[in-house]
């Protein structure tokens, strides 16, 4: 059987010489494909054969697959070596060739949103198969586009506008080092490193460890406040004020293609729910012999002789028999990441912070990152992103148009992964192990649930400061207020915590990206409830909604799986879930 070590990823079935003449050509195939759909424009007729229509949707699909591959492996590079200046140079120049092959492209995007009639429109999303969703959400938002003029300086203004803006954040924050005090003894460290002091048993070094972090933070609170600021103010000002969605995390909702109205539902039970984790926080200060938990002994473990490590190779197969389990498809799937060599699992300085898979083409394995440190956590992180990595290839059938599901649906393979590596693991544990597992994982929960739906609240609240010239001590004293009414009286809260939006990645890359993890943990929660009542009869119905993609609104989708996403039930249902867990770890006392 097949040893797994760590390692970096390969690359080169993307591109074989990123810094030759063959790279050039590749780029160069690229722009020219996309000049060339150009001869379009004097033929697009909404009156034209279905057959046309389907050859222009070929051609499209296939500039947008060169694309990818190109801008993918710069990207991908990159984010091996952030400090690269090489990389950072190949990841502008191909930001640069994306945004002209936009401009290029954006004339059929808008003739279709804004100039054919409805009842052409309707005849010929008859005929797209599965891009018939995608057609029809693009008519439902054309009243956000602009005139082709406007949309090319968008397209070119976003370069070196929002885009180098996160850029220059994680160029700065990638190459922070903190100085930890760990028994003792000072060290410096990477923010990887970081993560594992703030799971560790030693509470003097948890603090200590947060304590770095956002003092580092802290120090670069004017830089870090004028990039947020304005990264802000740009998504408010082409979102709301040009384009003329109703609010800022409306823009990410139509993108989504998702109600505003289900995912106001969904915040409005999660902050309604925060009494279920004040009951957990509060149950494992018990275990660990407080009184009160501090913010900073949030991650710490129940195991009082610390985490258990793990092997990687250990961690993989166990990742892989889990799935294996479930349904061997899905194992077979996550087994060709590895056979194609497209992880990257080793620790090193300047590698790009966090875990993701990242899918370049229907045609190409997905890709995945992280920073394997033998933690625990470490073997559900790498169930998660191998999760995301199966749900992409289960659905690499569908047209790159619509292969990757929408953001709310994408953490749902990554989550339900998790929750079969748990369930795997449990099977065999004693008590005492289970119970410490268990709270690692409604750590996990609160995390990936209500932490991220606070997040979303506080975004919402930031976007209104900003936009009434907020200033940073303003933001974060919004943000302090939040974190302790979150908590209540469960957990301490100290003021050095008011700083720590200015940590978060998301905030920056992806505005309103994060509720996408509360949407896509509950939305598991309930998937496995019914796994586990169903048995082997629920395994096509997953598999289906996996293959689908996002070829389907989300709602509809689920809709058809028995699963309404409108209802405050439904996931009302997640939450007593998550109840039960915790009333199953007071009794593994």
């Amino acid at each position: 059987m097949q040893k797994h070590v760590l390692g970096e990823w390969d690359l080169t079935e993307l591109v074989r010489d990123p810094r030759g003449p063959a790279f050039e050509r590749q780029e160069g195939d690229v722009l020219a494909r996309a000049k060339k759909f150009q001869r379009h424009r004097k033929s697009l007729d909404p009156s034209m054969e279905r057959k046309k229509f389907r050859d222009i949707l070929d051609e499209l699909e296939s500039i947008h697959e060169k694309t990818s591959i190109v801008h993918g492996y710069a990207s991908l590079d990159y984010s091996a070596d952030t400090q690269s200046d090489k990389a950072t140079a190949l990841l502008s120049r191909a930001g640069k060739m994306g945004a002209d092959v936009a401009n290029s492209l954006v004339f059929f995007d808008l003739w279709w949103k804004k100039t054919i009639d409805d009842k052409n429109a309707r005849r010929l999303i008859k005929e797209s198969g599965d891009l018939a969703n995608l057609l029809s959400h693009k008519r439902l938002v054309a009243r956000y586009s602009l005139t082709e003029p406007e949309e090319r300086i968008i397209n070119t203004l976003d370069v070196t506008g929002a885009s180098a803006l996160v850029k220059l954040y994680d160029k700065i924050t990638n190459a922070f080092l903190y100085e930890v005090r760990v028994r003792g003894k000072k060290k410096t460290m990477g923010r990887e490193e970081l993560v594992t002091l703030v799971r560790g048993t030693d509470a003097a070094a948890r603090e200590s460890a947060y304590r770095s972090l956002l003092g580092k933070y802290e120090s670069n609170r004017g830089v870090l406040g004028e990039i947020y600021q304005n990264i802000v103010l740009n998504w408010r000002d082409e979102g709301v004020d040009i384009r003329g969605y109703d609010s800022p995390i409306s823009m990410r909702n139509t993108a989504n293609d998702i109600d505003d109205a289900t995912i106001s539902s969904l915040l409005k039970v999660c902050k309604g729910n925060a009494r279920v984790f004040r009951d957990f926080f509060s149950l494992k200060a018990k275990m660990l012999g407080m009184k009160k938990m501090r913010r900073y002994d949030l991650y710490a473990p129940a195991a009082k002789d610390g985490e258990k490590n793990y092997t990687y190779d250990k961690s993989v197969k166990l990742v892989l028999e889990s799935l294996e389990r479930f349904s061997p498809v899905l194992s077979e799937y996550a087994s060709r990441v590895f056979e194609s060599r497209h992880v990257d699992s080793s620790v090193r300085k300047g590698k790009r912070g966090g875990a993701f898979c990242s899918t370049i083409s229907p045609g190409i394995t997905p890709y995945v990152m992280l920073s394997f440190d033998g933690k625990s956590k470490d073997v559900f992180t790498l169930a998660h992103e191998l999760g995301h990595a199966v749900h992409s290839i289960s659905a690499s059938k569908r047209s790159i148009l619509v292969q990757e599901a929408p953001l709310p649906l994408a953490e749902t393979a990554s989550t339900f992964s998790e929750l079969l590596l748990y369930d795997n693991l449990s099977d065999s544990m004693p008590d005492d192990e289970k119970r410490s597992m268990l709270v690692e994982k409604v750590d996990d929960l609160y995390a990936s649930i209500m932490r991220q739906s606070f997040f979303t609240i506080f975004e919402m609240e930031a976007h209104k400061l900003i936009a009434g010239s907020a200033t940073v001590d303003e933001l974060s004293g919004a943000y302090l207020g939040g974190l302790r009414g979150q908590f209540g009286s469960s957990v301490d809260v100290s003021d050095d915590f008011a700083i720590e939006w200015s940590c978060i990645p998301h905030f920056h890359h992806a505005p309103f990206y994060c509720y996408a993890y509360s949407f896509g943990n509950l939305l598991a929660l309930s998937l496995f409830r019914r796994f586990k009542k169903e048995g082997d009869d629920f395994v096509p119905s997953y598999l289906a909604i996996l293959s689908s993609g996002g070829s389907q609104k989300p709602e509809k989708l689920l809709a058809e799986h028995g699963i309404d996403i409108s209802s405050e039930k439904f996931w009302q249902d997640g939450f007593d879930q998550i109840r039960e867990q915790v009333r199953s770890l007071a009794k593994l006392r």
